[in-house]
């Protein structure tokens, strides 16, 4: 349905109402509801495309949907909307696609929960099948809250375009990328040690153990082996010290550092005999000074290789008795801890595997004695613990220890241990075959293209991820899975035949089955490929991918690569990446699989640019837990401060910079006191004032896009303002330094608030004429319009909002109303720079205005002399004479916003008690001087004011003998008031009783004289009742052109005196107040106006004088 004008009502924005209350949750609804009205994302991808704009190719890490969204993805979501919209804005097209990471532990976990599954058997029973069933159910389970939250938070994504990581075509590109990986040699099965999770019983990668930490107590024990050879040190043992008691059953070695020195002892308590490290005898004494124990002899730890000894436990002495039980040398062995003698457990320790193989202990391709099953429970090969689980074992085994006698020292260590990211279960390291992608082969080829990378910030890319890649181990890729992507491995029964698939048209070419729809394990593990080899029937190995390497795919699998053509040319055309976005841990994870993937198959990086944020902790400091209900639900938040303000909260944080952010609800909702409530407040003001106008002069304002250039100074610096924030807009955004332009944005409103409408409200409401008012109007909707457009990528709720209040006031025909759509402030381009507004002179004199103004504003709110006090006073120093100059060409402003009568402007040094001093960076210059750092630091206390303005001067200065040069220190200036108030009375007519109060910026200096005088405190009265109308109009809800009369009454509080010098003060500034309140004159009141009826009553206090104020409306 249509309207008069053929416009449909519902893809109408509400008309802005200046009196009503505004709640930004609320207007939020408003804007998504016209977004969906218009629909509005669409609208803006099929405009950009018809276009014909270049791509802007950007990846979205996919989140589990098995969880609901927290701040973590809030913040990531907010950083890639803002890049991604503002790529929009400067004339691109851009793709975006949401991800949904759907395979993994984080899935079967799940599952393995609801079902109480505790291993392989209990799956078998249930069948694959039914098992990823199961899993399938619950991917998706929050996926709609997903929408509606990141709906919510204003992120414009494609959801219904968006990928799986459990479809078809994204599983058969992993098979495509696993394959090529396999054609270069670059996959090989392998027995090593791995990271092995009990409670999700498996493997996991190297990357995937260091991601959670934690610091936890261990029992850190010392066991004696009694030597059995050479037969003259029977009779003596060697002391080896473990935190994993659980390891010893699995004993088969004990290793020292061949050349270390090791002392046989004598415990003179207990007469054994010890072989124990000669720095670690704290180990088995607390003191060692003053325990009782004799030296008999010492060796090189190379002495003692090939010694034997008796075995801890019997489990495994026939399989191994000829190879084990001996003492093996490695330089692995530590002097910082223990007891310098190492037990070597092959299957539980990736040193221990290594040095056993080495010394033929083990095979290398054997495998070594591992009695633990899946679940991390003993088997039956360790008979007196079968059934414990290991880490529970740690108790029984020390009790079994010290009752035989081998226990020689029990106590606890506390230490950061890895735990599994999952299920939150402690890890052990078990030795596994598993499938790896090799990594190491590529460290230099992945540093390299780590390097061609924008990190923001850079000192990530080169230290924390810089430093893991150039140690990057070999990757396992196979999990004992299976709800995953199938490992395509093909195997003979001895694994000397191996077909690795790329495709569902090369399995069912070559196994001769059709129709394959679905590629998980319950539909293809039954499928054999007949041997080219005569070996029988191929069977596909059981592992699935880790999920890490799917989502390592992302780039090529969403694309289904390479198997559309048309979307193998639309990726290959945007490959890599020009943008990526995540938390820092993803350093160890996302990232780091991306970076793999690529440089093995393209010797690329994926992308261009990569923005890390930080993690966000609750407000405690402590990780945000739903347990702990330490954190406010995000949605909550939304709908009671808005979506904007969270997201600018975020954005405008450490956070963005890699920072660690504790996340305050306080913190929101300071965002939106500060920012957007005086955002808000300017734009109503610009429209109360527009208003006025046409009420007083029957004059309807229209925005000019090319105004003349205004001859008003503060017209020409918001303007110059507004360009200036443009220009530093796009140069930081291409930068992607998104933590330096909020910080700008936010700047613009608190400059249009506190500085261009303070200083310029009469004028607005047209006390300088029509044309004065319209100039000054069309400066502010300048601002205004750039703000919107400048910060829609940060704040799309609010700029959305306030751009459909100011677009009715840009005229049909104008320049950008003919070139763009403009029913939406995220239609429009960025806008360019408008050459002829840039005024840098302009914007210099007032940053010297602004720095006088804040510095004297400080002093008053010191001193308890409120603006609205009339002071003499004020004397600025600055040594530059251009900041001299700039100032006095705003003097006007400067005394009237100051509320000063005279400004004396001086490069007087010691009229205004100036001092100067010299502060260092130590950090920085300590690296420089070294072992000299004490010597200057106590010598800079020593230089004078003189000799430090003579390094302002040349950049030397030699102090305690030693020469700094420029740069090495700052030169700041301080002020002694008491000196400067000296001086000024010792002027010709000073006046006495003077108190002069300082402060400085470290260059500007200024003086105020703080005396209040009685004819200044008149006018300061009048002042303050002023004030006090003004707020009480605020309260009761008046608007700028509503007629007010207000009268008041004084009350019986004060001296007679002190009403009587109020009454004289109101009435000799009658024209000052016609001037300040439009013409109405507040009077006292008479007995006419008893009857009349008041708005509002409030009662109030001036100088200790009780009053009541009454507002009437004419």
């Amino acid at each position: 349905m249509t309207g008069a004008n053929g416009v449909d009502p519902a893809t109408v924005f509400p008309p802005h109402d200046a009196t009503s209350a505004f709640s930004f949750p609320q207007e939020e609804q408003k804007v998504l509801a016209y977004w969906r009205s218009i629909d509005a994302f669409k609208t803006s991808l099929a405009q950009s495309k018809e276009q014909g704009r270049k791509p802007f190719s950007f990846y979205d890490g996919p989140p589990f949907a098995t969880g609901l969204p927290h701040y973590g993805h809030l913040l990531a979501g907010t950083i890639k909307d803002v890049v991604t919209r503002h790529a929009h804005s400067t004339g691109h097209y851009v793709d975006r696609r949401f991800g949904w990471d759907c395979h993994g532990l984080p899935v079967e976990h799940e599952i393995d929960k609801k079902l109480g599954i505790t291993g392989k058997d209990d799956v078998m029973k249930m069948g694959i099948k039914a098992y990823n069933a199961e899993c399938r159910a619950i991917v998706m389970r929050y996926s709609e809250e997903w929408k509606a939250t990141v709906e919510r938070m204003g992120r414009w994504i494609d959801f219904d375009g968006g990928y799986k990581t459990m479809d078809t075509s994204f599983m058969e590109t992993v098979w495509w990328i696993f394959a090529q990986l396999h054609k270069k040699g670059l996959v090989y099965r392998g027995m090593r040690v791995m990271p092995y999770s009990t409670g999700c019983t498996t493997p996991l990668s190297n990357f995937e153990a260091s991601s959670d930490y934690r610091e936890v107590p261990d029992p850190a024990v010392t066991v004696s082996f009694p030597i059995a050879e050479p037969a003259e040190e029977k009779g003596a043992s060697l002391l080896a010290w473990t935190t994993t008691p659980w390891t010893l059953p699995s004993n088969l070695g004990l290793c020292v550092h061949p050349e270390f020195t090791y002392l046989k002892i004598k415990d003179d308590a207990s007469g054994n005999l010890y072989w124990i490290h000669e720095s670690l005898l704290t180990t088995l004494y607390k003191d060692p000074k003053k325990a009782k124990w004799s030296k008999v002899d010492s060796k090189k730890g190379s002495e003692l290789k090939g010694w034997r000894y008796e075995p801890l436990f019997p489990y495994f002495v026939k399989q191994y008795g000829e190879r084990a039980f001996r003492v093996l040398n490695d330089t692995y062995v530590t002097s910082d801890s223990g007891t310098g003698i190492v037990h070597q457990a092959p299957a539980f320790g990736d040193d221990d595997h290594r040095v056993a193989i080495a010394h033929g202990v083990i095979d290398k391709d054997e495998a070594p004695p591992c009695p633990i099953d899946e679940s991390g429970r003993y088997t039956d090969e360790v008979p007196d613990y079968v059934g414990q689980y290991v880490k529970a074992a740690d108790k029984p085994i020390q009790k079994d220890l010290k009752e035989r006698g081998r226990l020689v020292v029990q106590s606890v260590i506390h230490h950061q241990y890895p735990f599994c990211w999952r299920s939150g279960t402690p890890l052990i390291y078990k030795t596994i075959p598993s499938i790896f992608v090799k990594v190491e082969q590529v460290q230099k080829q992945l540093s390299k293209n780590n390097e061609t990378t924008r990190w923001v910030p850079q000192t990530i890319g080169d230290g924390r991820f810089g430093n893991w890649i150039a140690n990057a181990r070999d990757w396992n890729v196979s999990r004992n899975r299976y709800w995953g992507t199938p490992i395509p491995l093909w195997v003979s029964e001895d694994w000397e035949e191996v077909v690795c698939i790329s495709s569902v048209a090369e399995l069912e070419e070559l196994s001769g089955v059709k129709g394959l729809t679905d590629l998980h394990r319950e539909s293809i593990d039954h499928i054999t490929i007949p041997s080219k080899q005569g070996k029988g029937q191929l069977k596909r190995v059981e592992e699935v991918f880790d999920c890490w390497f799917e989502s390592g795919s992302m780039p090529y699998a969403q694309a289904h690569y390479p198997f559309e053509p048309e979307k193998k040319a639309a990726f290959e055309a945007s490959f890599p990446a020009d943008f990526v976005s995540e938390g820092i841990d993803q350093t160890r994870g996302w990232f780091y699989t991306l970076l793999i993937l690529a440089t093995h198959l393209f010797d690329t990086a994926p992308w261009k640019n990569l923005i890390v944020s930080g993690l966000i902790l609750a407000a405690d400091g402590k990780k945000m837990s739903k347990s702990l209900k330490n954190y406010p639900d995000p949605n909550l938040v939304f709908e009671k401060y808005g979506a904007d303000a969270v997201r600018m909260y975020l954005v405008n944080s450490p956070v963005v910079r890699a920072d660690t952010l504790r996340f305050k609800e306080e913190g929101v909702k300071d965002t939106l006191a500060q920012v957007f409530i005086p955002w808000l407040n300017s734009f109503r003001f610009f429209l109360g004032s527009v208003k006025l106008l046409e009420k007083d002069h029957g004059v309807k304002f229209q925005y000019q896009e090319h105004a003349k250039k205004s001859d008003n100074v503060m017209d020409r610096w918001v303007l110059a303002r507004c360009q200036g924030l443009i220009q530093f807009v796009r140069q930081e955004m291409d930068a992607y330094r998104l933590y330096t332009v909020t910080s700008r944005l936010t700047g613009l409103v608190d400059e249009l608030t506190n500085w261009y409408i303070r200083f310029n409200r009469r004028r607005l409401k047209g006390d300088g004429g029509v044309e004065d008012t319209v100039s000054a109007l069309n400066s502010l909707f300048e601002a205004l319009l750039t703000l919107c457009r400048t910060m829609s990528s940060f704040t799309p709720f609010i700029t959305e909002n306030l751009y459909q209040g100011l677009k009715v006031f840009i005229p049909p025909n104008a320049e950008a109303s003919k070139q763009e759509d403009t029913r939406s402030v995220h239609f429009l381009s960025f806008p360019e720079v408008k050459e002829e507004y840039l005024d840098p002179v302009i914007q210099r004199r007032f940053a010297a205005l602004q720095a006088v103004i804040d510095l004297t504003r400080t002093v008053r709110e010191r001193n308890s002399l409120p603006i609205r006090v009339p002071l003499k006073e004020l004397v600025v120093f600055h040594s530059d004479p251009q900041f001299l100059d700039d100032v006095s060409h705003l003097a006007s402003y400067v005394t009237e916003e100051l509320n000063v009568r005279d400004l004396t402007l001086t490069h007087d040094e010691e009229l205004c008690g100036v001092n100067f001093v010299l502060q260092a960076d130590w950090p920085v210059l300590g690296k420089k001087l070294r072992k000299d750092m004490g010597k200057v630091r106590k010598g800079l206390g020593n230089v004078t004011s003189a000799q430090a303005k003579e390094y302002a001067r040349t950049g030397k200065i030699m102090v305690e003998g030693i020469e700094l040069s420029e740069g090495d220190l700052r030169v700041v200036r301080q002020v002694d008031a008491e000196a400067a108030s000296k001086r000024r009375a010792e002027l010709d007519g000073a006046e006495q009783g003077v108190t002069w109060a300082s402060n400085t910026d470290g260059n500007a200096v200024i003086l105020l004289d703080t005396l209040v005088r009685p004819h200044l405190q008149e006018e300061g009265s009048a002042r303050e009742l002023v004030n006090r109308i003004n707020r009480a109009r605020k309260r009761a809800g008046f608007v700028a052109t509503d007629a007010v009369d207000a009268v008041y009454t004084f009350g019986e509080k004060g001296e007679a005196g002190d009403v009587d010098a109020l009454r004289k003060a109101f009435g000799e500034y009658s024209d000052y107040f016609q001037k300040q309140l439009r013409g109405r004159v507040p009077r006292e009141e008479g007995e006419g106006d008893k009857e009349l009826k008041a708005t509002l009553e409030e009662e109030t206090e001036i100088n200790d004088v009780a009053m009541r104020i009454r507002l009437i409306k004419l």
